[in-house]
């Protein structure tokens, strides 16, 4: 997701919003980050896209995006942790593993990286109000232990979709198993009933030898032949298309 930080008055600000998509002046050189658990480090390229600069602050943390840096208990270090970007430059992340915890061998984990945007603060008049804007963007870290089976682009194919009662009581959902040691993401789920279609278009994630439930809005009843078809999302955030049965 690209976010743009700027510096807007009070009244323009319904304005901006109402402008649609922004974009963020520092963008993240990809969609997830991929980490073999046997090298030493993995590099993440930030780039400054905007004329101005940014100071930017990263860190990670273990699901909670509630979280501050220095305050989630993460295996990884991060450098340089704080600095400033100038327009139109670029800055390589460097994330270690500190090797604080150990890791499962047998299958991948999720951690999260977070970087902050923070604009230089801009000059106003002195009868002007306005609002200063820092965005957040935080992506997924998948540690990648060596030599596990198979691939990320097969384990899609190999889930088990089935139809349960959706959890908040009204309607019904998928649960998907995952035999594989992968997660999967998801972009996209449709629910084709014979001529119908039930969409969830926010898309989730499984985890690796786990099952999650995916809700799909306004899915109250499908036929026996109803099957699941998705977008998953690859290393490099290109889309895997598939479908399956959806068992009942």
């Amino acid at each position: 997701m690209k976010v743009l930080i700027r510096m807007v008055t009070a009244a323009s600000l319904a304005c901006a919003l109402l402008a649609g998509n922004v974009y963020a002046s520092v963008t993240i050189g990809g969609t997830r980050v991929i980490y073999p658990l046997d090298q030493r480090e993995v590099t993440v390229k930030l780039e400054n896209d905007s004329k101005n600069p940014s100071l930017v602050q990263v860190w990670m943390d273990d699901g909670n995006a509630d979280s501050k840096p220095g305050e989630a208990k993460v295996p990884f270090v991060i450098t340089p942790p704080i600095f400033r970007m100038d327009p139109r430059k670029s800055q390589m992340l460097r994330v270690i593993y500190s090797g604080d915890a150990a890791m499962p061998q047998d299958r991948e984990s999720v951690y999260w990286l977070n970087v902050l945007d923070i604009p230089p603060k801009a000059e106003q008049k002195a009868d002007t109000n306005s609002l200063q804007f820092a965005f957040r963007t935080r992506i997924k870290v998948f540690v990648r232990p060596a030599k596990l089976p198979g691939s990320p682009d097969e384990a899609p194919r190999q889930l088990d979709w089935k139809l349960v009662p959706a959890p908040q009581g009204k309607g019904q959902a998928l649960s998907v198993s995952n035999p594989t040691p992968y997660y999967v993401s998801f972009s996209e789920i449709d629910v084709v009933s014979g001529s119908q279609t039930y969409k969830n278009e926010t898309g989730g994630m499984v985890p690796p030898r786990g099952t999650t439930v995916i809700p799909v809005p306004k899915m109250d009843s499908v036929s026996g032949s109803a099957t699941v078809r998705f977008t998953a999302i690859n290393d490099y955030g290109g889309a895997l298309t598939g479908d399956a049965p959806l068992h009942q």
